[in-house]
């Protein structure tokens, strides 16, 4: 052979190899990512190809399956009271792929997870067609309901949490969307589509886990719990030598209070008409290290709190300077926070300083109903002690018999809470949102706590819109949380 054949042989056989190298790359190295890849359209078809398994609340299932006779796409997803579950399910789309708990437990609800192999491999032989799992959620149905109705056409988020266990209860966000109405691949669906995605409103942003917001004065709840664990108060009837005004440290800025007589009030007091003064020196005198601590300790700056839709992280700033700390002590400056997270914080007050994982998946099945995997009660961290718990108790619950929080009282049942109006904008001249977050005691504990926003109101300056409007949402969830366990 010449010279130059035997160099085009070479370079032929060369390319050959690179095409078997490249080929068994394909078929055996990347063949797992590539099967389940986001762009390869035999993966939804599969999906959509028989009914999904379906996400189970007090028993009942929220979801289904309609079957579109479409060659492709054979079995659409079906919502119940889509919009008011939308937060919890998320959507599962035949265009537009899948998001939350649709996501997350794909595997199961489609029955391709591993977990299922026998199932499949059974009904490969009975001729049965392939099921899907489901999922049980730890939701309360008429805590839902009275989270959404409550809200009705506001702006805002709701959470509800059993503190002694993390279990959430209730998810609500809005306004909302129908994830039915894009669940097929049809031009109505893509039309629907655009729309909410252009909403200014932003329907689909679950605003309970995943917008942060200024919490406003229910944050005091915490720097009150910071001062009494740090030894700063003593004794939260004692008068707390705050000036009137009190000004900003290393600033000539006074403390704007909105409640009259704060002038070295005690921390209940305080805690009674929301004194912006005495929490803001209290803040101060914890220091910015130690406050940081605490709100680390109740989840902030936490940004892989799964439940097990991932929550946005909640903020408390680790660099900022003394004006900067004390602003943060009263739930302003930059601090923010997710409903969730308040509710957290709510939680951990009632169950005597121990906080649990919130989660809201109790457990998956297989089609035949046998539990493939269970979720159990897990302890997160113990932000304070239980006589500092208690203390933070006595405060909340003065604040709903005698202070702001008096439309969130319960007849029969003990509630603890705490107002909030949180500024914001632009030289805070928006709209403020108005915040509640309370819990209620029967005589075996604490069975829920509630964190409310509603972000478009008409609400005035003043911790009372937090009490008059976010109040009563809570009041009602909580009292749907009581009476379901009668």
């Amino acid at each position: 052979m010449n010279k130059p054949l035997r160099h085009i042989a070479i370079f032929c056989g060369l390319l050959v190899l690179a095409l078997l190298i490249r080929d068994n790359w394909i078929q055996y190295v990347r063949a797992g990512e590539l099967s389940t890849h986001e762009r390869n359209k035999r993966v939804t078809i599969e999906r959509y190809a028989n009914p999904r398994g379906n996400i189970i609340v007090d028993g009942k299932p929220i979801t289904g399956s309609v079957d579109s006779k479409d060659p492709f796409y054979r079995y659409k997803r079906t919502y119940v009271d889509g919009p008011m579950w939308a937060p919890v399910t998320g959507y599962a789309s035949q265009a537009y792929d899948a998001n939350q708990i649709e996501k997350l437990e794909d595997g199961i609800l489609t029955g391709n997870d591993d977990r299922l192999f026998f199932d499949r491999t059974l009904s490969m032989f009975t001729g049965d067609k392939k099921k899907g799992g489901n999922v049980i959620t730890t939701l309360n149905g008429a805590a839902q309901r009275a989270a959404f109705e409550g809200l009705g056409k506001k702006k805002g988020a709701v959470a509800a949490i059993d503190p002694q266990t993390g279990r959430i209860l209730a998810l609500a966000s809005t306004p909302s969307y129908d994830p039915s109405s894009f669940a097929g691949y049809s031009r109505k669906d893509e039309k629907a589509w655009v729309a909410l995605e252009t909403d200014k409103d932003k329907p689909k942003l679950n605003r309970a886990l995943r917008e942060v917001y200024p919490p406003g004065s229910t944050f005091k709840v915490l720097t009150a719990a910071a001062a009494l664990e740090t030894g700063k108060v003593t004794d939260i009837n004692a008068p707390t030598d705050t000036p009137e005004p009190y000004i900003l440290p290393h600033t000539t800025t006074p403390m704007r209070n909105h409640a009259e007589g704060c002038e070295n009030a005690s921390l209940n007091r305080a805690m009674e008409v929301s004194c912006n003064s005495v929490f803001a020196k209290l803040g101060d005198q914890v220091g910015r290290d130690e406050m940081v601590k605490m709100a680390e300790k109740f989840g902030f700056n936490n940004g892989e709190i799964d439940t097990p839709v991932r929550a946005a992280k909640s903020v408390y700033d680790k660099q900022m300077d003394r004006p900067g700390n004390a602003l943060s002590s009263i739930g302003q400056f930059n601090t923010a926070a997710t409903p969730l997270q308040m509710a957290m914080v709510a939680a951990a007050i009632a169950n005597d300083g121990k906080l649990m994982k919130p989660y809201m998946i109790d457990h998956v099945t297989a089609p035949n109903l046998d539990v493939l995997e269970k979720n159990e009660p897990e302890e997160m961290s113990r932000p304070m002690s239980a006589q500092t718990a208690q203390l933070v108790q006595q405060m909340m619950e003065n604040v709903v018999e005698n202070g702001t929080g008096g439309k969130a009282a319960i007849d029969g049942v003990t509630v603890g809470g705490k107002t909030g109006t949180a500024q914001h904008g632009e030289k805070n001249k928006a709209r403020p949102y108005a915040w509640f977050i309370s819990y209620a005691k029967t005589d075996s504990g604490s069975p829920v706590a509630v964190a409310v926003i509603v972000e478009d109101s008409d609400a005035t300056r003043d911790d009372i819109s937090g009490g008059g409007l976010a109040g009563p949402i809570a009041r009602d969830v909580m009292k749907a949380v009581v009476d379901s366990r009668k």
